[in-house]
């Protein structure tokens, strides 16, 4: 244990004061030095008692103790040094952005998480595939802030048409997540496997635990048993967390937080286009359109009775009088 403490302050160390399309794919670009160095296998900090947690990850910052506790495992070794690194230089912008972004979303996905009774820092899995975004697309076709695929998607319950992808909706798309994740844990045990599979395909990481007769995720990487991208996947989401944790600590400072969603839900017709309905809520048409992404083309289909969409909070009595007011100017030609 001694150790395990004394490589996770060195890593601080290091790393301390350095230079300060859908994200997975831009973050699979890059090609980080030394890919075969051999990961150590040391005591997660998550499995040390709360006091040592306490003491290990609690730092006094204007006058006040802040505790940083982790609900999964975490690991420090070289796999998760190199991300961290990489996320502090060649990365600090798109990271920088992650970090004001996710005070955005997080509240909402981590509600869904803990609510099902899951790691919240689960979270920042949709940090990694998406960097938040609901409109980001992978070369395989994975859409959404939990990039899910087609089949899967479909397989846990989000609508895919002509003009809706739930898969897109950050709610419904975290809903289908929390079973997903659920179901995952469930067959292998690990939140390393989770994510593994998530990331890889359960059925693929099937084949190479029986294959290689080990379930230990880290034993895996060491053997290049799974795809690189796998090998990177845990590490990026552990890098990522410990950073979003502390990020003065690791340079990332004079943050601008975007503000948490604030919204209303309400049944809107037939025939509504969003960019119309913004104009009369006098917000842009951008922000109406993200907060209804699922909405692909922007507009409820007259074969469509109702929708639900979200409207800024205090917005839904302006919505509602102008469906009854203006309800034949919605309707598309």
């Amino acid at each position: 244990m001694k150790s395990t403490l004394f490589s996770f302050f060195t890593g601080l160390t290091f790393i301390f004061g350095l230079p300060c399309v859908s994200q997975s794919a831009i973050l699979d670009k890059f090609k980080l030095p030394n890919r075969s160095i051999e990961v150590k296998k040391e005591v997660p900090i998550a499995q040390l008692s709360l006091k040592q947690k306490l003491q290990l990850l609690e730092k006094k910052q204007n006058g006040k103790t802040d505790h940083f506790i982790f609900d999964l495992p975490v690991t420090y070794n070289p796999k998760v040094s190199q991300w961290i690194t990489f996320f502090q230089s060649r990365g600090k912008n798109f990271f920088r952005d992650w970090l004001e972004k996710s005070n955005k979303y997080m509240p909402t996905i981590q509600g869904q998480l803990k609510a099902a009774g899951l790691p919240t820092d689960l979270a920042y899995m949709v940090m990694i595939e998406s960097g938040f975004s609901a409109t980001a697309v992978s070369s395989s076709q994975a859409v959404g802030p939990w990039q899910f695929i087609g089949s899967t998607g479909k397989t846990y319950g989000l609508r895919q048409t002509h003009w809706l992808d739930e898969r897109r909706d950050l709610s419904k798309s975290t809903q289908a997540a929390v079973k997903y994740l659920t179901d995952l844990h469930a067959e292998f045990g690990s939140w390393y496997l989770v994510a593994a599979s998530y990331n890889m395909g359960e059925g693929g990481l099937r084949r190479r635990i029986k294959k290689y007769g080990t379930s230990d995720y880290w034993e895996l990487v060491n053997r290049n048993a799974l795809p690189q991208e796998t090998q990177d996947y845990v590490p990026k989401i552990l890098a990522a967390m410990m950073i979003a944790k502390a990020p003065n600590l690791y340079g990332f400072r004079d943050l601008e937080h975007a503000s948490p969603l604030n919204t209303e839900v309400v049944l809107a017709p037939s025939g509504v286009d969003i960019d119309l309905l913004a104009d009369h809520l006098n917000v842009t048409r951008k922000s109406l359109r993200d907060l209804n992404a699922q909405l692909t083309a922007g507009y409820i289909p007259r074969t469509v009775p109702g929708f639900t969409i979200r409207v800024p909070a205090g917005s839904s009595l302006l919505a509602k009088d102008y469906f009854r007011v203006h309800d034949k100017k919605f309707l598309l030609d």
